[in-house]
């Protein structure tokens, strides 16, 4: 789990008046960069577990169309973007992370479709942990990475054994789809006012989508309890994560961010537990403890640095 001070020291250093986005809303703003990562990753893993309960009704895909249908209506009608006036480099990043986010989460719900929420959120955070270590080019970071290694070894009872391998390849895809996300996530923020980059982007992996999860589920897609659950988890799992997620990534590093994602396996074997009754074995909660130490070290590691470069340009 993240510790008071490094919260508070990652957040220092990443914030300052000049770095908040003009039009930013107080009462989210008031959060912190690292407040409004957490709001969003609680909300996101909830949302998760509801789509799992969804699943038997739509279907891993047809959930995942759902989702981002469900989301871009939303987010077009309350942000209202504007399409002229944008370069076609503009243009290229949106687009991009609109198809992160469409890959990200058809690869996510295929593996949850097959493997625990908390597992599965583990392997996943792998990709965000990398994109930290590689990054940062620092020595020790191998350290954490090796621990994280070694928590995934434990999780696949030392090669998968106890998880689905498909299931768990589908998460491992899903975290490099998530590192992509965060990187074009960032330079959507910056390249486009308030959420309307979030809100085009969502429409481009919403029209991507919607063909496949029409294959899978059909008819299924019209029932209005189908449509009903669809919008909850559109709304705990997209709008509501990616925007706090796209302002805190105005105020944060990339790599900083990516490490404040280690919460994600414990909020999500936690949301697995409450409503989907899906308890750990002793050696998925080591592992998965493990993964969280890894990107916790990490965050101080980087914290660390940028505190001793800032103490020698003050020198």
């Amino acid at each position: 789990m993240t510790t008071p001070d490094t919260a508070t020291t990652a957040s220092a250093v990443a914030t300052s008046p000049s770095t908040a986005p003009p039009g930013t809303p107080r009462r989210l703003g008031s959060l912190g960069p690292v407040g409004l990562v957490f709001a969003g990753g609680v909300s996101v893993q909830f949302g998760g577990a509801l789509a799992v309960m969804l699943m038997p009704r739509a279907g891993a895909l047809g959930v995942v169309a759902l989702r981002l249908a469900v989301a871009a209506v939303v987010l077009l009608l309350v942000c209202r973007p504007r399409l002229r006036g944008y370069s076609r480099t503009d243009w290229g990043t949106v687009v991009v992370f609109g198809l992160t986010m469409a890959g990200m989460n058809g690869l996510f719900y295929q593996a949850v479709d097959r493997i625990p929420l908390g597992p599965a959120v583990t392997l996943e955070v792998l990709g965000p942990l990398a994109l930290s270590v590689l990054a940062s080019r620092r020595a020790v970071n191998l350290v954490w990475a090796g621990l994280a290694l070694a928590g995934v070894f434990l999780l696949g009872g030392g090669g998968f054994g106890d998880l689905d391998p498909v299931g768990a390849a589908f998460a491992l895809g899903a975290g490099a789809m998530w590192a992509a996300y965060i990187v074009f996530s960032a330079r959507t923020g910056r390249r486009f006012p308030q959420a309307d980059g979030l809100a085009l982007a969502m429409a481009v992996g919403a029209v991507l989508f919607l063909p496949l999860g029409i294959a899978e589920a059909g008819t299924k897609l019209l029932d209005p309890v189908t449509i009903g659950l669809g919008a909850a988890v559109a709304l705990l799992s997209s709008v509501l994560p990616y925007t706090l997620e796209l302002l805190a990534l105005r105020r944060l590093p990339a790599s900083t961010f990516a490490v404040l994602m280690s919460l994600e396996p414990a909020i999500a074997a936690t949301a697995g537990f409450l409503l989907l009754d899906q308890a750990l074995t002793h050696t998925q909660a080591l592992a998965i403890a493990l993964v969280i130490a890894a990107s916790m070290g990490a965050v101080r590691t980087q914290v660390g640095r940028r505190k001793a470069v800032r103490i020698e340009v003050g020198s």
